[in-house]
C-alpha cells in the first residue's frame, strides 16, 4: 500500500527504552500533524549489551507490535537495533523502515569539513561497526573513530545533563579525551544513542575545551525525523492540528519521571503491554 493511501495512518517508533522519545520529540517538531505510536521495550532494556541474535529477535517483536497498529512508517529509535537488526526488520515490514545509523551517517558527512568523524554510542552499536560501514560507503576516504560511552545513558536518565554539571562534565571529558586522543582531527561528532541528545550541551562544551575549536555535533534523532519528513511530506496527512501520541511500554517503572525529560513535554502515561 502506498503512503498516499495510508497518509492518515500513524508513524511507528520503537526503542529498547525511553531514549527513543527524543526521536518522537524531533518528529513532533518537523511533522507536527502526524499521529505517532511509540513502543519502549523497557522490560528488556538495554539492548546494547545483548547478542546480535537477541537484539534482532526483540526488534522484530517490537516492529510487529507497531505493524499490528497499521503504521505507515517504522522508525528504529535505537542505534543498537539499527546496527544489528535493520536488514531483518526491512525484510519483515510491508512499510518503509528508517534506522538511526544511515541518517546519522549522512548528516555527519554533510557537515564534516575534513572527513574526520567521531561516533559515541553503546557498546553494541560501536562493536557492530555500522557507522563505519555507512560512512565509508558514502565517502571511502573518511576517517571514522568510534567509542562506547555507557555511562552517558544513566546520566541522561538521572537528569544530570546541564552543561555546567560537574559530574556530567567529568564523565564526558573522560570519554571524549580518549576519542580525541585517537584522532585529534575529529571535526564532527555523531551522537549514536538516542539518550545522548539530552547531553548535547555538555558534550559540545567539553569537546571545545579539549580541542580549542568548535566540533559539529550531529543528533541522530533529528536526522531520523528529517529522513521521515523526506518520505512522508509529499503525501502528508492533510491535518493541520497537532497529531496524537500513543505510548506503550513493557515496563512502566519510572516512566512518569523519565518520559517528559526525553519528550520535552508532559505525557499523560504509558499503556503497559506484554510482548
Amino acid at each position: 500500500m502506498t503512503l498516499t493511501a495510508t497518509r492518515r495512518h500513524p508513524i511507528g517508533v520503537f526503542d529498547s527504552g525511553v531514549g527513543g522519545l527524543t526521536v518522537v520529540r524531533a518528529l513532533r517538531q518537523v511533522l507536527p500533524g502526524e499521529d505517532i505510536v511509540y513502543l519502549g521495550d523497557t522490560a528488556r532494556v538495554p539492548y546494547g549489551n545483548k547478542s546480535p541474535r537477541t537484539v534482532e529477535r526483540y526488534s522484530l517483536t517490537c516492529q510487529r507490535f507497531l505493524l499490528a497498529r497499521e503504521v505507515k512508517l517504522v522508525l528504529i529509535a535505537c542505534n543498537t537495533a539499527s546496527a544489528q537488526a535493520l536488514p531483518a526488520l526491512v525484510a519483515d515490514s510491508p512499510v518503509p523502515v528508517i534506522g538511526a545509523v544511515e541518517p546519522g551517517a549522512a548528516s555527519a558527512l554533510a557537515v564534516t569539513r575534513d572527513g574526520h568523524v567521531g561516533v559515541i554510542g553503546t557498546l553494541g552499536t560501536v562493536r557492530s561497526g555500522a557507522y563505519a560501514t555507512a560512512i565509508h560507503a558514502r565517502r571511502p576516504g573518511a576517517t571514522l573513530t568510534a567509542l562506547a560511552c555507557p555511562l552517558l545513558v544513566p546520566l541522561a536518565e538521572e537528569g544530570w545533563v546541564d552543561a555546567d554539571d560537574p559530574v556530567a562534565a567529568l564523565i564526558a571529558r573522560r570519554y571524549l579525551a580518549q576519542l580525541f586522543e585517537a584522532d585529534p582531527a575529529i571535526d564532527t561528532l555523531v551522537l549514536g544513542c538516542t539518550h545522548y541528545p539530552l547531553l548535547r550541551d555538555v558534550i559540545s562544551r567539553v569537546a571545545f575545551e579539549l580541542t580549542g575549536r568548535t566540533v559539529a555535533v550531529v543528533d541522530s534523532a533529528h536526522a531520523m525525523a528529517e529522513a521521515a519528513r523526506a518520505i512522508i511530506a509529499p503525501a502528508g496527512n492533510g491535518r493541520g492540528a497537532p497529531g496524537r501520541l500513543d505510548c506503550f511500554a513493557t515496563d512502566t517503572s519510572r516512566l512518569e519521571e523519565l518520559a517528559p525529560r526525553f519528550l520535552g513535554e508532559p505525557l499523560s502515561g504509558f499503556e503497559l503491554v506484554d510482548l
